[in-house]
């Protein structure tokens, strides 16, 4: 059942082991669902979590142990032996049960496969540690339902019974031929109406969407997202029925995905956990937070090009973080739009130029918008004329030029390979806060000489 977790629970969990009470633990976990154990296990200490999990049916631990973030899973599993975790591995689909082997050693590894009794297991297990984990290969799991295209349904039937008891979730029939290759898949309402004598090849539907196994993990991610699916077949590159990847999996990548994306978008330059090392987090940190500085530098130096112009008119530098900041925020509009279209690979974009002036189209309205209410604002306020429209004439541009900047670089970014989340954040909000400024002061110095 769906479980609040709460402080006064954890209470009661560390108390109970303390008092080695498992009666009590097993009763107030045994029908918790295994990610809410999970969550219990986070707040607990290393020793703590071990003695939680020694009590727990094998099944429930398996769970667990998938669900567990990378890096803490890696350091929970020193504390097992390694018959403890071939247990596990025997109880996990062949996906899970490869990306827990890949964290141990070598030695290790081979240690605990060969603990596993299941040939067939072992086998699926193998096979898959061949492909790296960020490729289709690497998602997939063998575990699935199968049958010939040549079989008829009676026969068809009696497999799936067979096959099933491997298969926890059974999300699809796939037709393969004499070679194995994928041919098409069968739907379990076809296979239920359908008498025990029909043959497969009148019934199945050839339509069916599979993914090679060298494809990227964000390619098999985009294609599921794009046809809606929640498992896709895995084949080689002769068409051979390899495995099948589920939308669990997947949803892990699009996590994964977006994670990526915000911490690149918020000027960190490599994935980082709050948990990780003070020298690692500084370090993913740093270098954007120095780019940002140099910008500011080179920004000071710009304003004292045109000191002259503030001398005369000291009021020029009161309105330099309005400038600054609209070109920023501008900027990361733009870019954030045009990233979620570039991230969306089923939308199309429409030629550059049709793109670019819709773009600019938006900008011109609020631009003058703003302007204008800027404008009006300052005259209200008995603020000069001249100064009024120095600012609103450069506020109108900037407003521009960072919507242009915020469009065309992302999409340059994407056209060379470069993840175009580094576009936003840090990098337009410089580049916005210099051009910003030199157009404000470049502006003013003009319509000052008139």
């Amino acid at each position: 059942m769906q479980s609040e977790i709460t402080r006064e629970f954890i209470d009661q969990i560390e108390d109970a082991i303390e008092r080695r009470d498992a009666a009590f633990i097993l009763s107030n976990m045994e029908e918790m669902y295994a990610v809410d154990i999970t969550t219990v296990l986070y707040e607990l200490n290393t020793e703590q979590s071990k003695y939680v999990m020694d009590i727990l049916p094998t099944t429930v631990g398996a769970e667990i142990l998938s669900d567990l973030d990378t890096d803490v899973r890696t350091n929970f599993l020193k504390n097992f032996t390694v018959e403890e975790i071939a247990r596990y591995i025997a109880e996990m689909d062949s996906d899970d049960a490869v990306d827990v082997l890949n964290e141990q050693t070598v030695q290790r590894k081979e240690e605990i496969i060969a603990q596993l009794e299941d040939r067939e297991h072992v086998a699926y297990i193998t096979d898959l540690l061949h492909y790296d984990e960020d490729c289709a290969g690497g998602l997939m799991a063998k575990e699935l339902i199968k049958v010939n295209i040549n079989w008829r349904v009676g026969q068809c039937i009696d497999e799936i019974r067979r096959q099933a008891e491997a298969v926890e979730k059974v999300y699809a029939i796939y037709v393969v031929d004499d070679r194995d290759k994928l041919v098409g898949r069968l739907s379990m309402k076809t296979l239920i109406l359908c008498g025990d004598d029909t043959p497969i090849s009148k019934v199945y539907d050839p339509d069916v969407i599979s993914i090679e196994s060298f494809k990227e993990d964000k390619e098999v991610a985009a294609v599921m997202q794009k046809y809606d699916l929640e498992a896709i077949p895995v084949v080689n590159i002769q068409g051979r029925l390899l495995g099948r990847i589920t939308i669990d999996d997947v949803l892990d990548v699009i996590q994964e995905q977006a994670e990526l994306s915000r911490q690149l978008m918020t000027g960190i330059t490599e994935s980082i956990e709050e948990d990780d090392s003070v020298i690692r987090l500084s370090r993913a940190r740093l270098p954007w937070l120095m780019v940002g500085m140099v910008g500011g530098l080179l920004g000071a130096r710009f304003i004292g090009l045109f000191e002259g112009d503030i001398s005369v008119i000291p009021a020029l530098a009161m309105f330099t973080p309005l400038i600054t900041a609209t070109g920023g925020n501008v900027g990361i509009q733009s870019s954030s739009i045009i990233i979620q279209t570039l991230a969306n690979k089923t939308v199309l974009f429409d030629n550059f130029t049709s793109r670019i002036v819709k773009v600019l189209l938006v900008a011109v309205i609020n631009g003058l918008v703003m302007s204008g209410l800027v404008m009006g604002f300052n005259v209200l306020f008995g603020v000069e004329v001249t100064l009024s429209l120095v600012v609103a004439v450069a506020l109108f541009s900037v407003v521009l030029l960072a919507s242009f900047m915020g469009t065309v670089t992302p999409m340059i970014l994407d056209k060379y390979g470069v993840n175009p989340a580094v576009a936003a954040g840090p990098f337009i909000t410089t580049a916005n806060d210099l051009l910003g400024l030199a157009v404000y002061f470049l502006v003013a110095h003009l319509l000052l000489q008139l």
